[in-house]
């Protein structure tokens, strides 16, 4: 995409032209009708086309080849020229997405004006399109659980692939993440990556969100398909897809075309499908509120995202990196956190999961006094486990318990959480409570405390058989 191509049906014109853009350092290719000119644009989409109206001997004029680049070549400028113009014709091709209209015979240097221009206006576009890209969500993957790089291994087995990938998991966990990981390190990492949040918008709007619309008064309105043309389309909640926009994306992923809303054409895209889901597909399509089509060709590889819970180990490298993303992206202070406030929040419930600790940490840093370490105390939660004092209060249920029981269901939720809090690491676990690794297993099997692999990190259960 570096050269003009210029179409007309007149030998002399396209040589006048193409000798002055590469006099200028242009570089250009030329079609006399318009079947050499779609074999052109088939070949390689150019920077710019330069287009006469009317071509002799063409089984397309002007118009209809201007409706196939913007429906396949989006981003292409095109200028038309014409010797038979009239303001008709030019508001017809401006309607169609022509950058711009002269007549000939036509003035040099208002022509070197337009080309320019529309090259410029061509490359700004692209370039707001990425850092657009760049800016919503980061793409970088944080942490070195066994969870964690489980999930690393298998995301980097699909990006070299155009393969569908179905991300699960609970809200929060990070599924946008992995999906832009997907993207940033395929061959489209240059292209768009357009997320669509299925449940955000209103079901009577969804399809011309995504497939657009063409109306008399504005023309041709590209939808977030025609967006995401040449990169990924992120179908994020993909079960809140409205019933009747399933069946037309199922028809998309077929045909790799669509038509917009109110139109008539056909738009060809070239996309990689990304989608992710925290329900269970199996039971909405079971209640008849998921098409299993659509299904099928969105689970092509199917990826689990694990929640914070089963990779605690990732909970401090998580928050200290969201303390430098603060820092760098608020201006708030760059604060250490204690030993005590990292114990504390591993051992913390997340349902909120990877986004309530990063909305935890903006919080304390927001709210928090001076720019020393992060306490314990500081974190919301903690002053319902002690008293003023210092002293330990205990939970309603756990004080109407005899002794025994009392210090058994306390040293049960003590080693599960801290077996958790190790991702399953019975050594490191032993190390930290002060006991001997033997000890400690003995003491496991008593309690009725077994370790089992999920999402692939050893995480601690009570084992209901054993009671």
């Amino acid at each position: 995409m570096s050269d003009i191509l210029i179409v007309d049906d007149e030998r002399d014109i396209r040589e006048l032209i193409s000798d002055i853009l590469e006099d200028e350092g242009f570089v250009t290719r030329k079609a006399a009708n318009s079947d050499e000119c779609m074999a052109a644009i088939n070949s390689e989409a150019p920077a710019l086309l330069i287009l006469d109206i009317w071509l002799k001997d063409s089984r397309m004029d002007g118009i209809d080849i201007l409706k196939a680049v913007k429906r396949d070549n989006p981003d292409v400028p095109v200028v038309i020229i014409s010797g038979h113009g009239n303001i008709e014709i030019a508001v017809a091709a401006i309607k169609q997405g022509a950058y711009d209209f002269i007549e000939k015979p036509f003035n040099i240097d208002q022509l070197m004006v337009v080309i320019r221009r529309a090259m410029e206006a061509s490359r700004l576009r692209r370039e707001n399109s990425t850092l657009k890209r760049r800016e919503v969500t980061n793409a970088e993957m944080i942490g070195q659980s066994a969870a964690f790089r489980a999930l690393q291994s298998q995301l980097d087995k699909v990006t070299k692939s155009n393969g569908r990938v179905m991300l699960s998991g609970p809200a929060g966990a990070g599924k946008e993440v992995a999906a832009r990981y997907i993207h940033a390190n395929s061959h489209r990492a240059d292209a768009p990556f357009v997320s669509v949040n299925c449940a955000s918008i209103a079901p009577d709007r969804m399809e011309e969100v995504l497939f657009g619309r063409e109306t008399p008064e504005r023309g041709v309105e590209p939808g977030l398909l025609e967006e995401a043309h040449g990169g990924v389309i992120f179908f994020d909640e993909v079960a809140d897809m409205p019933p009747g926009t399933q069946s037309k994306i199922l028809r998309v992923l077929v045909d790799q075309q669509f038509q917009r809303v109110g139109g008539a054409d056909k738009v060809r895209v070239d996309l990689r499908v990304i989608s992710s889901t925290n329900r269970d597909l199996a039971q909405e399509i079971a209640d008849g509120r998921f098409r299993q089509e659509l299904f099928h060709r969105l689970n092509v590889v199917p990826i689990g995202v694990p929640s914070l819970e089963e990779r605690r180990e990732d909970i401090p490298v998580l928050a200290e990196y969201f303390i430098d993303t603060c820092h760098a992206s608020q201006g708030l202070p760059r604060r250490e956190l204690t030993e005590e406030a990292v114990a504390l929040m591993q051992t913390m419930v997340w349902p909120g999961n990877v986004r309530q600790l990063k909305n935890l940490i903006e919080r304390v840093l927001i709210l928090g006094e001076g720019t020393g370490p992060i306490e314990a105390r500081e974190l919301p939660g903690d002053e319902e486990k002690t008293g003023d004092d210092g002293r330990v209060v205990l939970s309603g249920a756990l004080a109407t318990l005899p002794l025994r029981e009392a210090r058994e269901a306390f040293e049960r939720e003590y080693l599960l959480t801290q077996i958790n809090r190790f991702g399953g690491n019975i050594s490191r676990t032993a190390s930290f409570v002060g006991m001997e690794r033997s000890a400690l297993h003995r003491k496991l099997k008593s309690l009725g405390v077994v370790t089992a692999t999920k999402a692939g990190a050893r995480v601690a259960r009570v084992d209901e058989t054993a009671e």
